[in-house]
């Protein structure tokens, strides 16, 4: 029978503890210490207590417990020494039934991390969703992370770790992250879809109105309709608009959602996550046949990213009445316009003014999203409360020179493009530094036609430029761009530069981000409060109406805009249940 926390809350320690066997290899004492806590009033509340126990235990205990690990397809399993949830975990994994050249590979494999760091490679085998990574996904990790850095592996094997004793736990528990495992299978699913070039590769590119991104548009609208919602509509700019309606007419909405477009070889959550786990909430009532007090309106915005074309917040902009006509005669790459775009998938351009929102119809707007970044993974928390996003600029520009011989240009009579830029993109570093958490960032660089042997004429740059505050983000700007003019007169060069996106810094609504923690602190999740450093569709409605956001832990050290994006079932699971205790807040209010 599944245990239950009244029974680990109520027993003796030593019982307690034998509940708890197994959870981490070969070392009770963090369980024994972290019962010491009772009594818990959630699986996530004991879960983290028994990280923080090995966080204050400090780095050599943390080493042997690392050590006590088996290592993956080793010895151990050679010898058939692996404890019964090591041996259930590796086999699950298939790594009892290697072929012989994966065998000694992974033999290989171990043999360099542990020559390297002294450990043993620690991988949680059962992955992101707990059903377990195939044998070429193991290996991939592998292959990666031996050429880490210490620290950062020792800290990556102990989140691992933690994975491990949570997959451990749930099954001790017979818990199983359903709403979770659901919004899991949908990202996969609609992650199928990607734009030529990079689905051949295997990589996810999902950019405005491709076919890859109309795919993904259908796929969101039937789903909304098998969740219930009562009405779906793909609006004039290519917004997914799913409505599930208020117990009684004339109420207002709860509007939600987030981006389903990627960046180029992107992850799987960004964005997505917003527009799924408000889905997963509707399925349920509807399931119930619930209805609350106000309306949900979930939002899959076409897009964000800003990838093919230079605008961006193209679907959140629509809504808030700052879609600007002249960026429908922008073009992307191939020479098609926006409006050209918009016409081929059936939208109607002339329609878009009427996109725009009233704010009076709605109660506010609330977002959840993956982090994006290390904080949360670092802390060990699944669950993070942002404060504020932070104001940010993007421009396009190109730096003009004089292409000429790189044999015979001596290097004091060269007009040299790309070095103004280079000049610029250290300068850039340096200034976001000095405050301390602005940032900057050139990330596309380009020099056309560029040969070896010609110094370079032109050079086209992307700039980026980001702060918690529109003041600390105009400095920023002021001096960067005014360094940019004294570069190039220097040099004997000559720049242009255009504006591609201004957004203000978005406080979150202090009402509404407390609803957020009240959510987290019913969960047993501690909570965090933090700023986002990257934009979202919250800060454009930020300009008409309450809004606050909900961060959820990625893995890999919280990377996005990248294939290694990712978050697990059980993170996912809690952030449903946090927007569902949100709802439920709502509706006792109303």
């Amino acid at each position: 029978m599944p245990l239950t926390l009244d029974q680990l809350n109520a027993a003796p320690l030593p019982e307690a503890l034998q509940m708890l066997d197994g959870l981490y290899e070969h070392s009770p004492w963090i369980a024994e210490r972290a019962l010491a806590q009772r009594p818990f009033a959630s699986l996530a509340q004991l879960k983290h207590a028994m990280t923080r126990v090995l966080d204050e235990a400090g780095v050599e205990p943390q080493l042997a417990l690392i050590r006590a690990h088996p290592e993956l397809a080793g010895k151990a399993m050679v010898s058939q020494t692996l404890t019964a949830e090591s041996t259930n975990e590796q086999t699950k994994a298939g790594l009892t039934n290697c072929t012989p050249e994966e065998f000694a590979h992974i033999q290989q494999l171990n043999a360099d991390y542990n020559a390297r760091f002294g450990f043993p490679f620690i991988l949680a085998v059962r992955g992101p969703r707990g059903t377990g990574l195939t044998k070429a996904q193991i290996i991939e990790a592998f292959e990666r992370r031996v050429h880490g850095h210490p620290d950062f592996e020792r800290a990556e094997c102990l989140r691992n770790i933690h994975r491990i004793a949570e997959i451990r736990l749930n099954d001790k528990f017979g818990f199983e992250p359903v709403d979770g495992q659901r919004v899991w299978d949908w990202q996969e699913t609609l992650a199928q879809h990607s734009d030529p070039g990079y689905a051949e590769k295997g990589q996810l590119t999902v950019t405005y109105l491709t076919d890859a991104h109309r795919a993904c548009a259908l796929a969101l609208s039937h789903w909304m309709k098998d969740c219930g919602f009562d009405e779906i509509q793909i609006d004039a700019v290519g917004n997914v608009v799913g409505r599930y309606h208020p117990a009684a007419p004339g109420a207002k909405y709860l509007l939600t959602g987030s981006h389903y477009d990627t960046v180029r070889n992107g992850g799987k959550y960004d964005g997505r996550l917003g527009i799924f786990v408000p889905m997963a909430c509707v399925q349920k009532m509807h399931a119930a046949g619930r209805r609350l007090p106000f309306g949900i309106e979930v939002v899959a915005f076409a897009e964000e990213e800003g990838q093919r074309y230079k605008a961006t917040f193209l679907g959140s902009g629509a809504l808030t009445g700052h879609f600007k006509a002249a960026w429908l005669d922008q073009k992307d790459a191939d020479g098609v316009t926006m409006r050209e775009a918009m016409q081929h998938a059936g939208l109607n351009v002339e329609d878009i003014p009427k996109l725009q929102r009233d704010p009076a119809q709605y109660l506010g707007f609330i977002e959840v999203h993956i982090e994006q970044g290390p904080v949360l993974g670092e802390l060990n928390l699944p669950l993070g409360i942002v404060t504020s996003i932070n104001g940010s600029v993007r421009y396009v520009g190109e730096v003009m020179g004089m292409a000429s011989h790189a044999g015979t240009t001596p290097m004091d009579r060269r007009r040299d493009a790309a070095c103004a830029v280079a000049e610029l993109m250290l300068y850039a570093e340096q200034r976001a530094a000095q405050d301390g958490d602005s940032v900057a960032t050139v990330g596309m660089l380009q020099v056309p036609n560029g040969s070896i042997n010609v110094v370079p004429g032109a050079c086209r740059f992307s700039l980026d430029l980001r702060a918690p505050t529109d003041a600390q983000r105009d400095a920023l700007v002021r001096d960067v761009l005014t360094k940019l003019h004294d570069i190039c007169q220097r040099r004997g060069v000559r720049h242009q530069l255009e504006e591609t996106m201004r957004a203000a810094a978005a406080p979150s609504d202090p009402a509404w981000q407390a609803r957020w923690e009240s959510a987290c602190t019913a969960l047993g999740v501690p909570l965090h409060r933090m700023p986002s450093g990257a934009g979202h569709d919250a800060m454009k409605l930020h300009e008409i109406m309450p809004q606050a956001m909900l961060f959820v832990r990625g893995e890999n050290s919280g990377i996005s805009h990248n294939p290694l994006e990712s978050t697990t079932a059980d993170d996912m699971d809690l952030a449903v249940q946090a927007f569902d205790h949100v709802l439920q807040q709502l509706a006792q209010d109303s």
